[in-house]
């Protein structure tokens, strides 16, 4: 079999994976749970490809993600329940509803008012997932109200971010930054005293509050906490590298290193920062 532009071959390909007989071992046994740590995955690596910039591996990258979205059709597909043409169906469906300002018409014609059509589109489309869901006798509540699109299948940060978002739009929200300033300043205080008492369920209650209104204020201030946490862990990196490469020059390790010794380290990995921002 040849490699192909064309996405037919890449669902051969995974025909063949699957083939009962034929087949991977490995491809053949796997299902949706087990995959999908994959896919989780292999979004990141796509968003990792991202920052860096690398091209190269952006297209590899997106391969590999697209690859997933065919193992998940090729299962629903062995079930019976959809294959992938419907997967490209429902998505094309959806992007010529969403966008009646440009597949049909509408006075939508600016960024602004773009939006409020796409919300509303999309709470419509919600009441019509809800009215399929009851008809299945599926009536989960948290698939149900003003906060079940919020979906749970997605990073902690960017479903609490999500969460706020959809709730300021019933005006559930601070009008401006600085009283959750304080309210951090209290789930801090809250925290300490969880800290205090060593009660490690309490702990972990404060500390999400306090994660939560964390995410809050960056929502406020235009900065996408998740964004803002990928970027500090990148600085981390490359400041920890610093130590380690340090060390390494002097002939010293890490394990071998005082606390003191690596602080010093890492006050010079941002000195050189300062230098060359």
């Amino acid at each position: 079999m040849e490699a192909s532009q064309d996405i037919s071959r890449l669902i051969e390909i995974m025909a063949a994976l699957r083939n009962p007989e034929t087949g991977c071992p490995w491809d053949i046994v796997q299902t949706y749970e087990t995959i999908k740590p994959y896919t989780i995955e292999e979004a990141y690596e796509v968003a990792d490809a991202i920052e860096r910039r690398d091209m190269d591996d952006l297209c590899d990258e997106l391969g590999d993600l697209l690859l997933q979205v065919v193992f998940h059709s090729r299962i629903a597909e062995e079930a019976g329940d959809f294959a992938f043409g419907d997967v490209v169906e429902a998505v094309t469906k959806k992007m010529i509803r969403r966008h009646p300002h440009v597949f049909a018409r509408s006075d939508a014609d600016t960024p602004d008012a773009v939006k409020l059509q796409w919300d509303a589109i999309k709470k419509q489309e919600k009441l019509d997932r809800a009215e399929r869901r009851a008809a299945r006798g599926n009536t989960e509540d948290f698939k149900t109200g003003h906060l079940g699109g919020i979906q749970r299948s997605q990073p902690a940060l960017t479903e609490a971010l999500k969460l706020q978002e959809q709730a300021a739009r019933v005006g559930f929200d601070w009008s401006e930054a600085a009283p959750i300033l304080d309210k951090i300043e209290e789930e801090i205080g809250e925290l300490r005293e969880a800290l205090k008492a060593g009660k490690p369920e309490a702990v972990a209650d404060e500390l999400g509050d306090l994660i939560f209104a964390l995410v809050n204020i960056g929502r406020h201030v235009n900065t996408d906490p998740e964004n803002a946490l990928r970027g500090t862990n990148t600085k981390f990196r490359r400041r920890f590298n610093h130590i380690e490469t340090s060390l390494h020059a002097s002939g010293e390790t890490l394990e071998a290193a005082t606390l003191e010794r690596m602080e010093d380290l890492w006050q010079a990995a941002k000195a050189i920062e300062r230098e060359l921002a």
